[in-house]
């Protein structure tokens, strides 16, 4: 068969749109799918150190959200899903980041969730912060001072500008005698290392207050190893059920009853649990898990009321007071020498 020239003009053409369609098709756009992500058990996460632990007969499980970035096709797909929303990348993310950004953006707050959920249970428990180990604990950083991407969540400033810090105090009076735009040079002990080394900073006016800092918020060391895993799960969301998930290991008895119960929320350093993304999906991960309960930050509460199914119990938490309101704590349970 033999095509003429203004018929291989039309099949070049319709070639070229649907390659063109296709190719827009696949292109990422700002906008990412959100559905059930797995829901972990907290306590084989959680290690510590020292004082006796009590395994419990059921299970302190959070739940998460998968997402990903979408195409046009996957905005369509995820629209017809109905466990999968549809969001905005600035729902998730500050603008501007790159993916490695956001990625170390997500991972650093897990970090510091799962430092607010210790200090809470350590405190609750124990005579920290007041009884504490020596140096000063990164709690978090401040975002574009120079501490940001240099200091992580986790590590111990052991000393500055080669004078030893016993507590936070300490750290806090050497650090402010240093003048705006000096450097700072910092001793630490990385997370999860038993190495030091030293890191310089410029003590520099940043941050929205723009005051003369290096950008770290700091908290007393625990007085005892405590370690938990998160693997690749980035965000703050698992503070509250880590955080009970340690209280129940470091406590005789079973917070959970033998029950499956669940739970999402981030935890602050004065106990408030605050709240997240992704509720309806966390509902119906939850559900996939097989829990009971599901504990749910009050701000997320009507929301959750809206999707949950027949069988799952929810339970309103703002506190981690109320959190042990629920499981029915009476006292002041003391953690095992």
């Amino acid at each position: 068969m033999r095509f003429g020239f203004r018929t291989f003009l039309v099949i070049a053409w319709s070639v070229a749109v649907l390659a063109v369609a296709v190719a827009a098709g696949l292109a990422r756009l700002p906008f990412y799918g959100i559905g059930p992500g797995p829901a972990r058990e907290v306590q084989p996460l959680i290690a510590v150190e020292g004082p006796r632990v009590y395994a419990s007969s059921g299970r302190l499980v959070m739940t998460t959200v998968s997402y990903r970035q979408l195409t046009a096709i996957g905005v369509v797909l995820a629209w017809l899903d109905p466990d999968e929303a549809v969001v905005d990348e600035s729902v998730l993310f500050p603008p501007g980041l790159t993916s490695e950004e956001e990625h170390r953006l997500a991972i650093s707050d897990m970090d510091t969730s799962k430092i607010n959920a210790t200090f809470v249970a350590l405190r609750e428990l124990t005579g920290y912060p007041k009884e504490h180990g020596r140096g000063a604990l990164i709690q978090g950083l401040v975002p574009g001072c120079s501490a940001d991407g240099v200091l992580y969540p986790g590590d111990v400033v052991l000393d500055v500008n080669g004078r030893p810090v016993a507590d936070v105090r300490a750290a806090d009076r050497v650090i402010d005698d240093v003048p705006s735009g000096d450097t700072v040079i910092f001793t630490v002990r990385p997370l999860g290392e038993s190495t030091t080394e030293d890191v310089r900073l410029v003590r520099k006016p940043c941050g929205a207050s723009k005051e003369p800092l290096v950008g770290i918020a700091r908290v007393p060391v625990f007085p005892f190893e405590v370690s938990i895993g998160s693997g690749d799960i980035g965000g703050p969301s698992a503070g509250l059920m880590f955080s009970l998930g340690l209280y129940d290991l470091l406590t005789p008895g079973d917070l959970t009853d033998g029950r499956t119960v669940a739970g999402t929320g981030t935890i602050g350093l004065d106990g408030r649990v605050g709240p997240i993304g992704g509720i309806e999906e966390k509902v119906v991960a939850a559900e996939r898990t097989g829990a009971e309960v599901l504990l749910v930050p009050a701000r997320n509460f009507a929301a959750a009321l809206e999707v949950a199914p027949e069988g799952l119990e929810l339970v309103e938490v703002g506190t981690f007071q109320d959190a042990l309101d629920y499981f029915g704590v009476v006292g002041d349970r003391q953690a095992a020498a």
